[in-house]
């Protein structure tokens, strides 16, 4: 494998920390603290600079809510001169991370996420099933097949610290900005484990802890047809038996090498027939569903716009990114706003 060493000053470049504050600010140019940091830019992002340099930088406390949108979560918001650090730390380790991962990891990666997941799922599904056939026959009710729907069981809150940082060593080699990484991880209110939902690290961190649950799969259990979506993953397969061993190995893995555990109420082995739910979508052979909070989300924030909640053109920005998501499944009639 690879490693990278001396790369902490490409971290602190001055082109890259101009890039790191454009992808900041972007989609938040009208918020307060994002004029108030431009009002005196150069200075600001040279001071994040000299702290990176001298190495004293120091990231501010996080800022907690609760949002319920529809699932109860609690979002921690880094201090915006934090997040440009975030962006500029992805900037220089995020390729190096994202050449290991594997193909069918779907999230937060570019030309990736929800919609590819669920093409590779039509793909896959087609290959056990056979494209539908039954003994040479269409047969609606009876595709052949078997899924294992499986997710992490509060995932973000259990990411153990040192497990994480020992991962990232093997790859990467640069004392500086290993001393960086484990600054950010541990501005939280658990020391020891947990990453906040909200941060930008968050997402890549996530990524780069499960892609050894990814490599497990693919390599040692050789699971052909897998994916992984943030923690939600599958496995498709012809035998119900073989995806029961596996699911029994995966579980042994996660709790030795990753000190985390599988949701027991939300992790089953399903007939395709019966249909699965993933990113989102009721997925049938034949036909994809919305699920249905995701109608009722949609259904809330119109009601939110007409009492007021809700800009026109906040609005405008979800409806149109609801319809994107929506004309992937089979939804006619919601899309004709008749929801």
């Amino acid at each position: 494998m690879r490693t990278y060493k001396n790369i902490y000053y490409k971290i602190y470049k001055w082109e890259n920390l101009i890039l790191a504050f454009l992808k900041a600010r972007k989609g938040k140019t009208k918020k307060d603290y994002v004029k108030k940091f431009e009002k005196n830019l150069i200075e600001n992002l040279q001071q994040l600079q000299f702290e990176l340099m001298t190495q004293t930088y120091k990231p501010k406390p996080l800022k907690t809510f609760i949002l319920r949108d529809p699932k109860t979560r609690k979002i921690s918001k880094s201090h915006f001169r934090d997040r440009i650090i975030h962006h500029a730390l992805c900037n220089i380790i995020g390729p190096i991370f994202q050449k290991i991962f594997i193909h069918d990891s779907c999230a937060n990666q570019k030309r990736k996420g929800n919609i590819f997941a669920i093409n590779r799922f039509d793909k896959f599904k087609r290959k056990i099933s056979k494209n539908g056939k039954q003994n040479g026959w269409f047969n609606k009710n009876q595709i052949k097949g078997y899924c294992l729907k499986a997710d992490i069981k509060h995932y973000f809150e259990e990411v153990n610290h040192e497990v994480l940082i020992n991962i990232i060593k093997r790859k990467l080699k640069d004392k500086n900005t290993i001393q960086l990484i484990t600054k950010i991880l541990k501005n939280y209110h658990n020391k020891e484990k947990g990453i906040p939902l909200g941060n930008l690290t968050s997402q890549f961190f996530a990524n780069i802890y499960l892609n050894e649950l990814d490599y497990f799969t693919k390599q040692n259990l050789m699971a052909k047809y897998y994916i992984r979506y943030v923690d939600d993953f599958i496995i498709l397969h012809t035998n119900r038996k073989q995806l029961t061993l596996w699911k029994k190995e995966i579980v042994i893995f996660l709790k030795d090498k990753l000190k985390l555990q599988i949701h027991p109420q939300k992790s089953h082995i399903i007939k395709l027939s019966n249909g699965i739910d993933f990113v989102g979508f009721r997925v049938f052979y034949y036909t994809k569903l919305l699920r249905k909070r995701n109608i009722r989300k949609i259904k809330n924030k119109i009601k939110q716009y007409k009492d007021g909640k809700i800009t026109k053109d906040k609005f405008k920005e979800i409806y149109q990114g609801w319809l994107a998501y929506s004309k992937w499944a089979n939804t006619f009639k919601l899309q004709m706003n008749k929801i």
